[in-house]
């Protein structure tokens, strides 16, 4: 019994949460409010109230849930390859692609990161980010695992890892530029695989 009611509770914070990243989307931080995620889930303020202490909560909650979305989409991947390159192939691929797929969860991370602020009033964005090295750990373990197995070559892993990061999220703010998803892909592979090897 304690088993379906602790899996009754997950599924409704999920449908909070999802709720929560189409209003995030809809109208931004700033106008995203409970009632207004009560309406978009089809649920009483109340409900939220009982499994979120307020707003705050929720969005760290659901930063939380975006971040660890696009590390299991991404970490699916790269851990079908052996190969440290065909890894890092997979990475970039994988990371790109979920930009495009996930569009709606980019904007509610990216409305929470720039928007929300700690009790100490400081911004997340300028917070040192555990969550978000996740995905940085993910790619900082391929690139070491390609230097020490002498598939890659010798260079900065941190700083490497920036431009990696950099490229990708790069794609999702020009998504207006002209070239396609695969042929930015094809090139930022490339162009990766040039400092690497």
């Amino acid at each position: 019994m304690e088993d379906r009611q602790s899996f009754i509770t997950e599924a409704r914070r999920e449908q909070i949460i999802k709720a929560a990243v189409e209003v995030l989307r809809e109208v931004g931080y700033v106008s995203t409010s409970l009632s207004k995620i009560a309406k978009k889930a089809n649920i009483s303020t109340g409900l939220i109230s009982y499994h979120f202490s307020g707003k705050e909560d929720l969005m760290n909650n659901t930063l939380m849930y975006l971040v660890e979305q696009e590390w299991l989409f991404i970490n699916a991947r790269v851990s079908q390859k052996q190969a440290s390159t065909e890894k890092l192939k997979a990475f970039i691929e994988a990371s790109l692609a979920y930009q495009v797929i996930n569009r709606t969860n980019n904007i509610a991370l990216i409305e929470i990161v720039f928007n929300a602020r700690t009790p100490d009033h400081i911004p997340y964005y300028l917070l040192e980010d555990d969550e978000e090295d996740l995905i940085k750990g993910l790619l900082q373990e391929i690139l070491l695992q390609g230097q020490e197995s002498k598939e890659f070559g010798d260079f900065n892993i941190q700083v490497t890892a920036t431009i990696i990061q950099g490229s990708i999220a790069e794609s999702l703010i020009s998504s207006q530029s002209k070239m396609s998803l695969e042929n930015y892909s094809e090139e930022l592979i490339k162009s990766i695989l040039k400092i690497v090897k």
